[in-house]
């Protein structure tokens, strides 16, 4: 059986480069229409391994401007589609048009309609058994898992466990959450690995596309004002300097270096043209080594050409591959900064700087500095999130075997690249646990992306204060 990665490796050569993707706000959708979404889904079932796919809307994407969290579960996302018309329009300004089919309203009944004929089990989470109901109505031969509605609690103090243990017995194919935005997009990425079903998507409030309904999502105006004016911004930002210039140089565009890695050499132009060109290439690089991407000669780049990177980095990611940008030029650097992308993408000014880069990465998610008189110091590096949750704690757990009642401990974030709601829980319990054992906790010197976390769950003082 296909390991998650590998499944979706094999799959983005077929429907999901068909057309190339497109970045809104820093947010690669997928360009595809309403039937390859519903055969994506349906590869994703038959892996047999887990999956979770966004629709996202103008609230979605105004909120990911300012929530590194939210912006990071969507770049991991398996599959992203709009679920508005609102963001259709959008990419059809932005000169890369997403099929204007694929919004809500049409994709959960057809959804629903394919899992009724195929015999997959639904499970409805955070939906009641009166919506429950009326969806059986509506799809008489649907098998349903079960429909519950846990306490409602904030995200941290769910009973995750209890939740995971009635999805494991029930054992759905597809499991619609509905939690609301940006609730459930985070529930989905802490437990989606562990429920082990192959498809996850939030359905927002959005109960009345499930039962037929008419009745649509409506945007706030805050929320669309802010939305268009960033859009706006990306538009003017990537605008037509593109030169007109040759079809792009079938010549191998990338090559590999002394030390088994490739050197992807952009084109002067980076756009739709470019992307189909040399895509299918660019890909094979970043499956099988790291990957440093030379964009020094590159002086335009759309949407589009954006699309790709985070693509791009996001297979290496999934492939355990480091994958850097080289030299982009100022306006390239000010588009990916505009799109808060800065963050997400490692850039370095040569590449002779990438491999030394690439080489001292540290490979332990835990460094203790040693005990300082009643202090204990551990250094935590790399990424905190689900999937390195368990073993940071267990390195964590060993590391403060040392402490007793009355020392103080500061765990150092200073290496710390990103958090999620996970590794926020991972924070708390360890600082509840020391409390208890009158042994005081602080985390210290966190960068800004992984502050911005701790603010959007309302314990940055807790967290980072060494007296409470």
């Amino acid at each position: 059986m296909l390991k998650s990665r590998d499944f979706m490796q094999a799959n983005l050569s077929a429907s999901q480069t068909a057309r190339a993707p497109i970045a809104i706000l820093g947010v690669p959708f997928d360009n595809v229409n309403l039937a390859e979404t519903l055969a994506l889904a349906g590869e994703m079932i038959a892996s047999g391994q887990p999956h979770y796919a966004t629709t996202v809307g103008v609230d979605f994407l105004a909120a990911a401007l300012d929530d590194v969290e939210l912006r990071r579960i969507l770049f991991d996302a398996h599959l992203v589609v709009a679920e508005e018309k609102a963001v259709v329009w959008a990419s059809k300004l932005l000169g890369n048009p997403l099929p204007d089919n694929v919004i809500v309203p049409n994709l959960l009944p057809q959804l629903l309609a394919q899992a009724e004929k195929k015999n997959w089990r639904v499970f409805f989470l955070g939906h009641d058994a009166a919506m429950a109901g009326k969806i059986q109505a509506r799809h008489p031969k649907l098998q349903l898992g079960s429909a519950t509605v846990p306490p409602e609690k904030p995200l941290l103090e769910m009973d995750h466990a209890d939740i995971l243990r009635r999805l494991r017995e029930a054992k759905p194919e597809i499991l619609l959450v509905a939690f609301g935005s940006p609730k459930q997009e985070k529930w989905i990425n802490m437990n989606y690995r562990e429920a082990g079903v192959p498809f996850v998507l939030g359905t927002g409030t959005t109960f009345d596309f499930l039962t037929g309904g008419r009745g649509a999502h409506k945007s706030t105006i805050k929320s669309l004002w802010k939305f268009t004016r960033a859009v706006l911004r990306q538009w003017w930002q990537l605008r037509a300097r593109k030169k007109s210039a040759p079809p792009p140089a079938a010549a191998p565009a990338v090559e590999p270096d002394p030390f088994g890695n490739f050197v992807i050499h952009a084109p002067e132009q980076l756009g739709a043209v470019e992307v189909k060109t040399f895509l299918a290439e660019w890909l094979r690089a970043v499956e099988n080594s790291h990957v440093m991407f030379d964009l020094s000669g590159t002086v335009f780049m759309d949407s589009t050409g954006i699309g790709v990177l985070i693509r791009l980095r996001k297979r290496a990611r999934e492939r355990g591959h480091q994958f850097f940008l080289v030299a982009p030029r100022p306006p390239i650097e000010a588009a990916l900064r505009q799109m808060k992308l800065d963050e997400f993408f490692t850039v370095q000014a040569s590449v002779a700087g990438a491999r030394i880069l690439m080489e001292s990465v540290a490979h332990s998610p835990v460094v203790t500095s040693g005990v300082l008189e009643a202090e204990l110091q551990i250094r935590w590096s790399g990424e905190v999130t689900a999937l390195t949750a368990i073993d940071l704690g267990v390195h964590t757990e060993s590391e403060l075997s040392q402490t007793s009642p009355g020392m103080t401990v500061v765990i150092d974030l200073s290496r710390v690249t990103f958090v999620d709601s996970t590794g926020i829980g991972l924070m708390l319990r360890f600082k509840k646990n020391l409390r208890r054992r009158d042994i005081a906790l602080t985390f210290a010197n966190p960068i800004e992306s992984v502050r911005n976390v701790l603010r959007h769950t309302r314990l940055e003082e807790y967290l980072l204060a060494g007296t409470k």
